[in-house]
């Protein structure tokens, strides 16, 4: 189970974040819940939660004031405020998302999965990190995957997809080499595959393999370019996200 907190200091909006959460995403256990960033931090030091869900202005001082006096985090961050001008400044503060008011039961969905496999990845970190000589880039390359096509079904290297695109109810697999499959399965099935793997998803339609990404285009709203010369659009919602994950490449 996931253990999370709700900070948030209107009541109604706690009420309805936690009944969303009970009804869509059975895996997270609200542990507690605080009014304002003075009870948080208490609730954050008695039950080390995995996950906090922070409103950002609250009367008693906001959620980036709380983070502040935290210091060292070891625990997921997603923010749930009305207002989207403070997106950019969330990302300084490492989050893992940010849910815009009212929250979209989807786009929680997303955000909780995101916290499974980030706790899922740090504690394969923590294992992995006791094995003697242990070669993450060396297990990067050797992984492979199984893509079932309607002529054959094939092993594939993770390392060598460039990027997939969406077709409907299928998805287009590109690789180094040129080639392309057409997969019966969607692009959301094929994300939750692939996100472990240095794939992110920049567009509905697009997933691609931040390997391959090239530069990223301000004109035009923004787009990535990949080393294969092909145009990748990138969502507005997603934009800040994306090029947070381009600067740290």
């Amino acid at each position: 189970m996931i253990k999370a907190i709700i900070i948030e200091d209107e009541k109604m909006s706690r009420e309805t974040l936690r009944r969303l959460l009970e009804k869509y995403c059975p895996t997270v256990e609200v542990v507690s819940e605080a009014d304002g960033y003075r009870k948080g931090l208490e609730e954050i030091r008695k039950h080390h939660p995995d996950v906090i869900f922070l409103d950002i202005q609250m009367p008693d001082g906001s959620g980036f004031r709380l983070l502040e006096e935290m210091g060292e985090v070891d625990f997921e961050i997603i923010f749930t405020t009305a207002f989207d001008q403070f997106a950019i400044k969330a990302i300084k503060y490492s989050a893992l998302d940010y849910l815009l008011k009212p929250i979209i039961p989807q786009d929680l969905i997303e955000s909780v999965i995101r916290v499974e496999k980030k706790k899922a990845e740090n504690i394969k970190k923590r294992s992995l990190e006791l094995l003697p000589d242990y070669d993450h880039e060396q297990e990067l390359r050797s992984k492979k995957i199984v893509l079932s096509t309607s002529e054959m079904i094939h092993v594939i290297s993770v390392d060598d997809i460039t990027r997939c695109e969406s077709d409907n109810y299928y998805t287009y697999f590109y690789f180094v080499d040129g080639r392309k499959l057409l997969v019966s399965k969607t692009l959301k099935e094929n994300e939750e595959l692939l996100s472990q793997y240095n794939f992110i998803r920049p567009h509905k339609s697009h997933l691609i393999n931040i390997k391959y990404i090239k530069s990223y285009i301000r004109q035009d709203g923004g787009y990535i370019l990949m080393t294969d010369g092909t145009r990748i659009p990138v969502s507005r919602r997603k934009k800040d996200k994306i090029m947070e994950i381009i600067f740290n490449l």
